[in-house]
């Protein structure tokens, strides 16, 4: 467990690529609550995502963006969160947002506990083994991430036929959203993906 700034800082000096075209700050010139959010995902994770090493050279944008990540991704409500993990993934792979496709990835083989499921949404969800509902669902995400001028009643309408509510569309479309930001940024910044993404889920834990 690292509570010490200064150690923590050690840790996060591992990577010989660089992580974003942008300076990336020192964690002990963060202000406090942005530098405890690193180190609670440190302790949590056990390595710090690069996304929140790059986002924090705006500490403002930081808090905003991590605000609506938690409200998105954390909430109760009908979608699961293998689910919402499935959105991101599938539309971050139509972004070519390699950052997204390779950290989510990971962390829906996790939620899905499934070491198959990521690769396969992100190279072509309609070939993926998910049920017919999943892809109703991705079918609506990639719909607001790619075509959402062409949005109408009878995507809803699908939706429903699957059993999705009107406010699991809204979840549906804010993630797709949300993470269209999140894609651009990160292809914005040249935001590099942690090597310790790419092998996780993927086999199972020793015990």
């Amino acid at each position: 467990m690292l509570t010490d700034s200064r150690a923590a800082l050690e840790c996060l000096r591992v990577s010989s690529h660089p992580i974003s075209r942008f300076p990336v700050p020192e964690l002990g010139n963060l202000p406090e609550d942005v530098r405890a959010r690193i180190l609670a995902v440190q302790e949590k994770s056990g390595f710090v995502p690069n996304v929140f090493l790059v986002l924090a050279h705006r500490p403002a944008e930081f808090r905003a963006f991590f605000a609506y990540h938690d409200a998105l991704m954390d909430k109760e409500g009908g979608l699961t969160k293998a689910q919402r993990e499935m959105i991101v993934v599938a539309t971050s792979g139509a972004n070519h947002c390699q950052y997204c496709v390779v950290a989510h990835g990971a962390i829906l083989r996790i939620r899905a506990k499934n070491p198959l499921v990521a690769d396969q949404v992100a190279v072509n969800y309609r070939k993926a083994d998910i049920p017919p509902r999943e892809k109703a669902m991705l079918d609506f995400a990639m719909k607001v991430a790619l075509e959402s001028y062409a949005l109408d009643d009878a995507d809803l309408e699908a939706l429903r036929r699957h059993g999705f509510t009107d406010e699991d569309a809204w979840d549906i479309a804010a993630i797709a959203s949300f993470f269209a930001l999140s894609n651009r940024m990160a292809n914005f910044t040249a935001m590099r993906p942690n090597d310790d993404f790419y092998l996780l889920g993927r086999v199972p834990k020793e015990k």
